[in-house]
């Protein structure tokens, strides 16, 4: 009877056996197929961020010519020399400098707001905006709501009347998160109103998710 039982351990261990070999290797080709799945959707997601962050550049850096193209096809002819009705002289606007914050809640009633965002007008010409932290403000230049929000909300509308509009980015360490917008050759009030409106509509959802 002892040999009896010992025969049958052995053959219900390598039964056992067998079936833990075909989960094993079941295991290991799940695992390697989740990890190539892992791998294309990373190299989507670069990708797809590659082509927001290219179609947003081209829309800014085009959009004066799109404008002029628009109005040529509609006859009419666009000003050279009034981009700007109200343009403030060189020499008085030398030194200047407009500053405005956002906070995270505006509410008058809160006494310790969370300052989110720093914009200074620099002699009626330059715009910086500075945002007090990235990673809890992460603003993308790839992203959706900042293309939809803030370039073509702003900076694609000023730049139809002001060609001259430049843009330029400062990132926050080694990451692509924005610390520092700089809007080159602006040169109105109403145009800074404008970006203020728009960068604190983009941080209000940035908050808010």
């Amino acid at each position: 009877m002892k040999s009896l039982d010992l025969g049958e351990d052995k053959t219900e261990i390598e039964k056992l056996s067998q079936m833990l070999s075909k989960i094993q290797n079941l295991y290991y080709r799940k695992k390697d197929q989740l990890e190539e799945i892992q791998q294309e959707i990373t190299e989507l997601r670069d990708f797809l961020n590659f082509l927001n962050s290219f179609i947003s550049n081209k829309s800014f850096q085009s959009a004066d010519k799109l404008y002029s193209e628009s109005l040529q096809k509609i006859g009419v002819q666009q000003p050279e020399d009034q981009y700007f009705v109200e343009e403030v002289p060189k020499e008085r606007a030398k030194g200047t400098n407009i500053k405005r914050k956002i906070f995270a809640n505006e509410n008058e009633n809160d006494k310790d707001p969370k300052l989110l965002c720093i914009l200074n007008f620099l002699d009626f010409n330059q715009v910086e905006i500075k945002i007090v932290n990235p990673i809890d403000s992460p603003v993308r230049e790839s992203s959706e709501e900042f293309i939809r929000i803030f370039l073509r909300g702003a900076l694609l509308r000023i730049k139809n009347s002001n060609p001259e509009l430049l843009l330029e980015y400062e990132h926050f360490k080694d990451t692509d998160l924005i610390e520092c917008i700089k809007v080159l050759n602006l040169k109105s009030i109403q145009d800074y109103d404008l970006i203020t409106s728009k960068m604190r509509e983009l941080l209000a959802k940035q908050v808010s998710n």
